[in-house]
């Protein structure tokens, strides 16, 4: 076991496979020579070369379109996006191109590559560099989304990444650069399956990215409120879901909750609750309940910013409430 912050396991990563395959490189903003925006790249250039950590212009369109090229051609390009709403300028590379090209090729072309960046509500960057688009990117078929909590996950998930022949959407979130955990380097994770974070009898509760943190903030108060055990699960693979990992917690607790940073209409959290009302609706004893962000573009203000967004104390006040009504 190794603690390292999250940044540090991306870095290890991205360092790890560019040590052992030299067909991997990286390109987007600042990778190379300052080390990335938030120091993900930090170290590398002096490892691996300008040439295989490849600087480019403020255009994210052309850093996924090249990263495409690249990965037909031979390559493992990593891309890396500043944050997610710039991601929106690389759309039709990422739904037209990227995601879809091993379908219309019968298969002949695979394009192993990864596209990074990182979303949600920081502190204070406002409306055009804090939303999350998971929803969207995730009801896209033809590539993997992985959504990273913590530094384990980060590690394992992205090597597993980078080193896969399908295209892979990663997401991180803003303020969960300097989190600190224990990787396990000897023991790899299966990217595609759901954590179960604490066990419990209750009441299941469904999350991902830096909501997984609030939640568990939140538990203690909600078990002591209720005196009822919660069963926390981070998602981790939104495409594909793991709803093998929901329905068991499902069947044993009867009661369901998602808690999700994007807003509430249209957010990604509808279509777990969706997909557990379609295929084992008879195990809920209670409805579904979805706590998300309001349905306003992000302040800018601190405290209108927060109320925006799910937090511990709110958490913590709609399940009591919501448990309560329903016989808990």
């Amino acid at each position: 076991m190794a603690e390292m912050l999250y940044r540090e396991a991306l870095n290890r990563a991205i360092d790890e496979c560019m040590a052992a395959d030299e067909n991997v490189v990286m390109l987007g903003e600042d990778v190379g020579l300052y080390g990335g925006s938030y120091r993900v790249s930090e170290g590398l250039v002096s490892k691996y070369g300008e040439a295989r950590l490849i600087d480019t212009p403020i255009a994210e369109l052309s850093i996924v379109g090249n990263a495409v090229g690249m990965a037909i051609g031979g390559l493992r390009p990593i891309a890396e996006i500043m944050t997610a709403n710039f991601s929106l300028l690389a759309f039709d590379q990422i739904i037209n191109h990227m995601s879809k090209y091993r379908y219309m090729s019968a298969g002949k072309l695979t394009l192993p590559m990864v596209v990074r960046f990182p979303q949600g509500v920081s502190k204070q960057l406002a409306a055009q560099h804090s939303e999350s688009y998971e929803q969207m990117l995730s009801a896209v078929p033809g590539m993997h989304v992985f959504a990273a909590s913590d530094p384990n996950y980060a590690y394992h998930a992205l090597k597993a990444a980078i080193m896969m022949d399908d295209p892979v959407l990663f997401i991180e979130h803003e303020l969960l650069y300097n989190k600190k955990g224990e990787v396990d380097l000897n023991t790899p994770v299966d990217p595609f399956k759901a954590r179960i974070v604490k066990e419990g009898s209750d009441i299941t509760i469904v999350s991902y990215l830096k909501m997984v943190d609030d939640v568990m903030a939140a538990v203690p108060q909600i078990e002591e409120q209720l005196g009822k055990s919660c069963e926390v699960i981070d998602l981790q693979s939104l495409n594909p879901m793991d709803t093998e990992t929901i329905k068991n917690s499902v069947e044993k607790t009867g009661r369901l909750v998602v808690v999700e940073e994007d807003h509430y209409t249209g957010g990604y959290g509808a279509q777990v609750i969706s997909r557990v009302a379609e295929k084992f609706f008879y195990t809920l004893d209670a409805a579904p309940l979805r706590i998300a962000g309001k349905d306003v573009p992000i302040p800018y203000n601190r405290k209108l910013e927060l109320a925006s967004i799910p937090t511990p104390d709110s958490i913590t006040k709609a399940i009591v409430a919501w448990g309560k009504n329903n016989g808990l």
